[in-house]
């Protein structure tokens, strides 16, 4: 389909609105809009200049989907009619790209379509795990509630996610500024230790010499350094991009020392959290398993969580299914076959996310707290030993000449 911007009166108040719609030509995009009650008074098609532009412009944000749903949910929730509501929250829309998704979900909704059917136009901003919980809420008759469900849902994911951000943000800046030092002495310091040896007709000590050797190379070869830092990048990003880069990107994520645990712990909440919405919103114990096992991000876990749902299929319960699964953790079936039990597994599956979001919270406060004392000696030891390197050998000169 192709997107059009146009200016159009609408036939009841009178008022004029510019917008964009998406229709296969011209002469279809006046017939929607009159359809929709608006005299179209100029109609154009947007180049893919513009709509690459657009995309540069404003990104959607977590944040802007959270807002965009709530605001949904509370004005179907007070009994506004869909078409009416989605109005309402596109004049109150700031990003210009959601503007344009929402006029189009709109004018999707208004040609007849379902919401589901909708959003699902636009998977790659709205994912399978929202068009799941809008379509059971559809189904049910309580598509607010789910729509907050879908809020509640992106607001956890969210708050986790930027803990664990928070949390490895420190160590970087404290690696850039250790790189930083570095470079700073053997840029500054080291080629005037060197000069000063020289003078002197002396031997540099071996150590200075490897950092004297290292600095006339970087001076000297940045631009290969440069070449072979983006070429080795390139290729690196590319391998990551492939299945086999996906699964070694996952795989070590899962075992990586120290932040391994927490991942696990992260990819279990997300999975019980996704569960829980899902099955109390009515969605089938198969569908639950297929929507989070793409839910999750984890391509280890998807297969392991996919193994399970065959064996779901063939008629074994949930808790036996995930047992012999190496990466999903032991409390995850033991509560679930609590649940089974008591004919309450979405509540089980939310305590469990429960307990993996508070341990979570605990680990990523004691690494944060741990983390700045040890990368402080790191910084020392780094930094000292590099002054170490240089002064040493002046000192030695120093005392050679005075005797």
């Amino acid at each position: 389909m192709k997107k059009f911007a146009y200016e159009a009166r609408d036939q009841s108040s009178g008022k004029i609105s510019k917008a964009t719609v998406q229709a296969d030509s011209e002469s279809a995009a006046a017939h929607l809009l009159i359809q929709q009650g608006f005299t179209p008074l100029n109609i154009k098609e947007q180049s893919a200049d513009g709509n690459f532009l657009a995309r540069l412009s404003g990104r959607i944000t977590t944040k802007d989907k959270i807002v965009f749903t709530r605001q949904l949910a509370t004005l179907i929730g007070a009994g506004l009619p869909l078409a009416q509501s989605l109005h309402t929250v596109l004049e109150q829309t700031q990003n210009k790209q959601l503007q344009s998704i929402v006029q189009d979900i709109s004018a999707s909704v208004e040609g007849g379509k379902s919401l589901s059917e909708s959003f699902a136009k636009h998977a790659n901003v709205f994912d399978a795990v929202f068009i799941a919980l809008v379509t059971a809420g559809e189904l049910s008759g309580t598509l607010d509630e789910s729509l907050q469900r879908v809020a509640n849902q992106q607001e956890k994911d969210a708050a986790i996610s930027s803990k664990i951000r928070g949390a490895l943000t420190y160590p970087i800046i404290v690696l850039v500024v250790i790189f930083g030092v570095m470079g700073f002495m053997l840029f500054t310091v080291v080629p005037q230790v060197e000069k000063l040896y020289l003078d002197l007709k002396k031997e540099l000590p071996f150590v200075t010499q490897i950092m004297v050797g290292v600095a006339d190379f970087l001076v000297n070869f940045w631009w290969l350094a440069l070449i072979i830092l983006a070429v080795g990048g390139y290729f690196f990003i590319q391998y990551l991009k492939t299945e086999t880069g996906i699964k070694f990107k996952d795989t070590f994520k899962l075992n990586v020392p120290i932040f391994g645990k927490m991942f696990r712990k992260l990819y279990m909440a997300r999975f019980a959290r996704t569960g829980q919405t899902l099955l109390s919103t009515g969605v089938s114990m198969l569908d639950m398993l297929r929507i989070t096992s793409s839910a999750i991000n984890n391509t280890i876990l998807e297969a392991s969580i996919n193994r399970a749902a065959e064996k779901v299929k063939g008629g074994k319960a949930l808790s036996t299914a995930l047992q012999p699964e190496d990466y999903i953790t032991t409390l995850v079936p033991q509560m679930i076959k609590i649940g089974e039990q008591s004919g309450r597994i979405d509540e089980m599956m939310g305590k469990v996310a429960q307990v993996y979001e508070d341990e979570l919270d605990e680990e990523i406060r004691t690494i944060s707290t741990a983390i700045e004392p040890v990368l402080m000696v790191v910084l020392a030891v780094v930094a000292g030993g590099m002054v170490a390197a240089i002064l040493l050998p002046i000192y030695s000169l120093v005392g050679g000449l005075n005797v």
